[in-house]
């Protein structure tokens, strides 16, 4: 990732899906005007999902995925459909195309179905108008719809013809993206709400063998961001000089937010009138569900030998030899249960479907997952009634000090009375 390009994660994610064949890779370089994924006559060209991230207008930042067609075949086949499936967990916006010609199959009323389940914003796109009439001939409906299916399309402005050929209707496409996707709910603020402006805010980053070299950590950067976005002053400190540094500003900060792995030296440090919390909690805010993590955090004292506790992290990085997920995380969590669980890790994409051979999940602030693939992990954890937290929220619970992490937000600090 560039240094000015906008995190995956912050972007929206706009994915293309339909049949072999239907023109999904066309219909996408149509839209972005560049040729970003591989077309063919041949069927089955794209076989694993490709991810493109640019600047599109009217809607700004994004993610483009071009995926493998649904009708895909064989047992590799039925591979990639499932990696294209997969897809949804994490989509914003999806684009069904199919061929005019031949009109919605079986697989793409299924797809429209499962849009339809999960609630995401989708448009229908009949590619090849060149061939079939286009607009025209889309009044009288058809293409594989029922009236009341294709009268419900029509009415919510959700059904167009394109030729990726001719690019007509590309614009349009383009223009109803836009449309569909309500801003207002990309909304949440990371830290920005929590301050005022000119007040003071300090972080605490640790330069160990962990950190990388020359660089911030993104939790880190967009923290940074937010806090100069409110009009306020970020001042940044190692652990090791945060008590010099507090005794020579000429006021107390109004927050001091730190890396989770520091939290209970940091706490020691920082005095109790001063608002602390981590960069962990604050994305747990931010893309997840604070309060339920945080009920989550409780269910580790009711670890036994021998149970499973599955760590996941949203991105894939070379271990460090002192790593906080597979290596302090579980030797905190037998120090504090006296127990010694079976400890299973997962990174980047890799989610299992089943967590119900766990007895708790601890996830990390997911900085370069989006939204919506955290919300999918966290609802598909509560639907198997797994508890889910995340390392911030768990940290500060075995450190005795996760009530005072959550006093800078007011309405979770009253809600979870003893824990």
């Amino acid at each position: 990732m560039g240094l000015n390009q906008t995190p995956s994660g912050e972007r929206i994610h706009i994915g293309f899906f339909g049949r072999r064949n239907a023109g999904k890779s066309s219909v996408m370089n149509a839209v972005t005007g560049q040729s970003l994924a591989v077309v063919s006559e041949v069927k089955g060209t794209t076989t694993d999902p490709v991810y493109k991230s640019m600047e599109l207008l009217p809607l700004g930042p994004v993610m483009m995925i071009d995926t493998a067609g649904i009708d895909d075949e064989g047992e590799l086949g039925q591979q990639r459909v499932g990696k294209s499936i997969s897809v949804l967990n994490k989509t914003d916006i999806a684009v069904l195309v199919a061929d005019g010609c031949e009109g919605l199959q079986e697989e793409d009323l299924r797809l429209l179905e499962r849009f339809e389940e999960r609630g995401i914003p989708y448009l229908v796109v009949l590619n090849k108008a060149d061939l079939w009439g286009g607009t025209d001939l889309l009044e009288k409906g058809g293409f594989g719809l029922s009236d009341e299916q294709f009268q419900k399309l029509r009415s919510e402005d959700r059904i167009l013809s394109v030729s990726a050929m001719d690019r007509s209707g590309i614009e349009a496409l383009k223009e109803r993206m836009a449309g569909i996707y309500r801003t207002e709910d990309r909304q949440r603020q990371l830290v920005g709400d929590l301050i005022a402006p000119l007040d003071l805010v300090v972080l605490v980053i640790p330069i160990d063998k962990a950190a990388p070299k020359g660089r911030l950590i993104l939790p880190q950067q967009q923290t940074i961001r937010g806090i100069l976005e409110a009009g306020a002053t970020a001042l940044v400190v190692r652990d090791t000089e945060l008590e010099e540094t507090l005794r020579r500003l000429p006021e107390k900060p109004a927050l001091v937010i730190t890396d989770s792995q520091v939290f209970e030296s940091v706490s020691k440090v920082v005095p109790e009138d001063v608002l602390l919390t981590s960069f962990s909690i604050l994305f747990a805010r931010y893309k997840g569900d604070l309060e339920g993590q945080a009920r989550g955090a409780a269910s580790l004292s009711e670890i036994r030998d021998g149970d499973r506790i599955l760590i996941s992290e949203g991105c894939t990085h070379h271990r460090q030899c002192n790593d906080i997920g597979t290596v302090k995380l579980p030797g905190w969590i037998r120090a504090y249960t006296g127990k010694e669980p079976e400890f299973c890790f997962t990174s980047g994409t890799e989610f299992p479907e089943d967590l119900s051979p766990y007895k708790l999940v601890v996830h990390c602030g997911g900085c370069m997952l989006n939204e919506r693939e955290m919300q999918h992990r966290l609802a598909q954890a509560a639907r198997q009634q797994v508890p889910m937290t995340n390392y911030g929220i768990l940290i500060a619970m075995m450190k005795g000090i996760l009530r005072r992490s959550v006093r800078v937000f007011p309405e979770l600090s009253d809600s979870l009375g003893d824990l």
